[in-house]
This record gives structure tokens, C-alpha cells and sequence, in this order.
């Protein structure tokens, strides 16, 4: 994930006063795994569908 879009996702959560727990919780991932996804440690064709459903989630 672009480092761009890691801060909007951070941002996105602040905003909705959401934990990255929660938006884990609602893609389906551990916490670990989409803090991975969030720092650009994970960018495999799996992570990028997980990016997908989280873009989608917060509308980004």
C-alpha cells in the first residue's frame, strides 16, 4: 500500500473514530495482518483485494 494511502486509511479511522482492530475485524483479517497491509509489508494479490474492501469500507 502507498505510504499516501496508509495515511488516509489512519486518517479515515481517526475520522470515524474507529480502531484499526474494527476495520480488521470488518475486512475479515487479523489486526497484524492489515497493520502489514497498511506499511506496505504485505502487497501480494491477496493483500491487494484485502486494499480493495478496505478502500471500500472507509470510501477512499
Amino acid at each position: 500500500m502507498p505510504e499516501d494511502l496508509g495515511a488516509q486509511v489512519r486518517s479515515e479511522l481517526f475520522k470515524r473514530k474507529m480502531s484499526q482492530k474494527d476495520l480488521a475485524e470488518m475486512v475479515g483479517i487479523s489486526n497484524a495482518y492489515l497493520s502489514d497491509i497498511i506499511r506496505g509489508r504485505k502487497d501480494g494479490p491477496k493483500a491487494q483485494e484485502h486494499i480493495k474492501h478496505i478502500r471500500k469500507i472507509l470510501c477512499i
